[in-house]
């Protein structure tokens, strides 16, 4: 099996795992508690809180560990744009891209149906990208929050953040990216991008499922969701997941170190996928901005098929990737994200997206463009097609 659905998830590192299993079994204190085992509990989360600090060029206080990427996500927009809210009733909008993550935009959309907010769209240019002008033109005085992702999930296109931080944060409005599927593959120092709050989620890095982080600057204001004991700071209460922690460090740490050198080529193996699979099937369409793209990401359109019928022939012939979000699958809705681009309806059923971890090679990948090549044939000549 050639697996190319690394934006959807990625196995565990073997690092991780040895640095997590004490912490699964020995110490398995709870880092509240006041003897020897919570002590050192509380010293691996410290560790740990430390270490993402490191990367992310922040204070270890300014880092709040949560279940994944979507609490993060929901704990920025709602506790930064309802904590604003409550200091001045008339901050009441939030800017967000046409092309965020669902766990932005429902967050978004929350805040609009029970809190009075106003969601303010920015679009996109075809390539998926947000110019400042366009996020400009939608900020306000009353613009609370404004939260685009980093880079995309869908089509890979990465956004200009630290232009566009750059530009709210001159207005006085706080900046939150989703960086959830640029950690790995882009620099992540928040003082660079400029960003009053960054999310991460762990299993897109090697770590286990269910471990997050947000990074809010420390003088942010920002509402808990969760209210119990006070934990982390009293910004997300409930014991911690100290394993989760200390993977999610170990994994964000090996990354760090890693991506200079595993951008650069992957880069290069996927820009040769990108050739193939335009030379090879006719009318394949590549989404997504050509060149300001992750290095892990490659996605088409191919007109004329059904992008999950292509799915199937590419796994029967060995070759395991996607539709687009996997926070999508099942959904018989066009992607969002496409439509966003300017992709009618009928071809963004189409897509597929094929996404590489680090373990990539060119054999896999010649081998994979090889198998679009069948698959796509096979679908257009079998007359699978949508409706």
């Amino acid at each position: 099996m050639i697996f190319l659905d690394a934006a959807a998830t990625t196995p565990v590192r073997r690092e991780v795992l040895e640095a997590m299993w004490p912490y699964l079994t020995g110490e398995f204190g709870n880092p509240s508690s006041h003897h020897s085992l919570g002590d050192s509990a509380a010293r691996a989360l410290a560790d740990a809180r430390k270490a993402v600090a490191g990367v992310l060029g922040c204070r270890p206080g300014e880092i709040t560990f949560t279940s994944g990427g979507t609490e993060a996500d929901n704990l920025a927009l709602k506790g930064i744009a309802l904590a604003r809210q409550a200091a001045d009733p008339a901050l009441n909008r939030v800017a967000i891209s046409a092309v965020e993550h669902p766990a932005v935009e429902e967050s978004a959309r929350y805040l609009e149906r029970f809190h009075g907010f106003t969601v303010d769209v920015v679009p996109v240019d075809g390539d998926g990208r947000v110019a400042t002008e366009a996020l400009a033109a939608v900020l306000r005085d009353e613009t609370a929050l404004v939260s685009i992702m980093y880079a995309n999930n869908e089509v890979g296109t990465v956004q200009p953040v630290a232009e566009l931080a750059a530009l709210a944060r001159g207005r006085g409005i706080p900046f939150h990216t989703d960086a959830v599927q640029a950690a790995g593959w882009l620099p992540l120092d928040v003082r660079a991008l400029g960003v009053d709050a960054l999310s991460i989620s762990g299993h897109k890095l090697g770590a286990p499922k269910g471990n997050g982080v947000l990074f809010v600057r420390g003088r942010t204001r920002m509402e808990p969701l969760l209210h119990g004991g006070g934990q982390e700071r009293g910004r997300r209460s409930g014991t911690e997941n100290v394993a989760g922690a200390v993977a999610l460090a170990t994994a964000l740490t090996l990354a760090h170190a890693d991506q200079p050198a595993l951008a650069g080529r992957v880069i290069g193996l996927r820009d040769q996928f990108i050739k193939e699979v335009l030379h090879s099937v006719p009318g394949a369409l590549l989404t997504g901005h050509p060149t300001e793209r992750l290095p892990s990401v490659a996605s088409f359109c191919f007109p004329g098929t059904s992008g999950e019928s292509v799915l199937l022939e590419l796994e029967r012939q060995g070759v395991v990737c996607s539709s687009g979000s996997a926070c999508a699958a099942g959904s018989d809705a066009p992607s969002p994200v496409l439509v966003a681009l300017g992709i009618g309806a009928e071809v963004a059923q189409t897509a597929v997206r094929f996404s590489f971890d680090s373990s990539v090679t060119a054999a896999d990948l010649e081998a994979a463009a090889a198998a679009v090549t069948a698959a796509v044939g096979s679908v257009r000549n079998l007359g699978l097609i949508p409706g």
